[in-house]
């Protein structure tokens, strides 16, 4: 913070030797003084006008000459700029998130009483109601990579629903290293805690993803990742196939837990790992279909469910509980 003051006192300084006048600078020459000390000098009226324009323009020019000078700053004063007010202020915000967080702890999650979470049997987790909403997700596509599909996301009609479109091309890119392309995809931001501390989602008590969706039939790829701890893991996701209907009607869509698969990099694995609900990180959709051309998934929200109904934990047989061969 003290260099931060000090080069504000230099070019504060540095501000001030540049006056018209100066005939050289000590840092950089005779002639960037010359420019800087030119640039800085009044302007000459023009030799045509008349006496009045001239007591005008005299008058508009000490008035401004009274402004520049209120305007020069001494090194001896602080700059308006106060790092350190900013940096204060931004850790008496993060350390007011922290209090919250370590109230809601104890009150409950999310401030809620606990018994209220508890008895809870459905939960939106995302909607779309406004550019806030929005703000939590971002798009990416194969331009990344060098390819050309493209993919947008906006507010639907009477800002009541996400509209993710675009085109898809399942063009290569001409690097010569790239052979397969075609992909677009929403992923949902990393929830933040105070001083950015990453959280995740805790969705132990649900068993089924719970959306509602309108597609052009296109089948999607949904696409949950879990925060861990492990590094290996760091680009490993679950993923199963959500089937979207063209036409003009609405559809909801309920994804056991249970059915999501595990996958490496687009590769489904031979070990299938189970799902920890409790440390969920981002949820997305991926299209990558082979169909080229334009797309469009209109979503009104996201959420979880706990389904009575359902009680498979685990619908894959190579787990290490059925198959512990494959993980040794």
């Amino acid at each position: 913070m003290a260099l931060v003051h000090k080069f504000l006192s230099s070019a504060y300084i540095f501000r001030k030797c540049l006056k018209p006048g100066v005939s050289s600078c000590p840092f950089l020459g005779n002639r960037f003084a010359d420019y800087c000390s030119s640039s800085l000098q009044k302007p000459v009226a023009a030799p045509g006008k008349t006496s009045s324009q001239r007591n005008t323009e005299g008058d508009l020019q000490g008035h401004h000459q009274r402004e520049v000078a209120l305007d020069i700053t001494s090194p001896e004063e602080k700059p308006e700029v106060s790092f350190d007010k900013a940096i204060k202020d931004e850790i008496k915000n993060h350390c007011r998130r922290l209090k919250d967080d370590i109230v809601n702890y104890w009150i409950g999650p999310e401030g809620r009483p606990l018994h209220e979470v508890l008895l809870e049997q459905a939960k939106v987790v995302w909607q779309f109601r406004g550019k806030e909403d929005l703000d939590k997700w971002m798009v990416t596509s194969d331009k990344t990579i060098g390819g050309r599909s493209e993919v947008f996301l906006k507010m639907g009609k009477n800002n009541q629903s996400a509209l993710l479109y675009g085109t898809l091309s399942s063009e290569a890119p001409k690097d010569g290293e790239s052979g397969r392309s075609g992909y677009c995809a929403m992923i949902s931001r990393i929830p933040r805690g105070p001083f950015e501390r990453k959280r995740s989602y805790d969705w132990s008590q649900f068993n089924t993803l719970y959306l509602r969706v309108r597609g052009d039939g296109r089948p999607w790829m949904v696409n949950i990742r879990q925060d861990t701890d492990i590094i290996q893991r760091k680009n490993q996701i679950y993923s199963y196939f959500m089937f979207t209907r063209g036409g003009p009607y609405w559809q909801e869509v309920k994804i056991p837990f249970s059915k999501f698969f595990f996958s490496n990099q687009g590769r489904i694995r031979d070990a299938q790992y189970q799902l920890l609900l409790d440390k969920i990180s981002s949820v997305g959709f991926t299209l990558a279909d082979k169909v080229d051309g334009p797309f469009f998934l209109e979503i009104d929200f996201i959420g979880v469910f706990a389904d009575p109904a359902h009680t498979e934990e685990f619908a894959y047989e190579n787990s290490p509980e059925l198959n512990p061969r494959l993980f040794k």
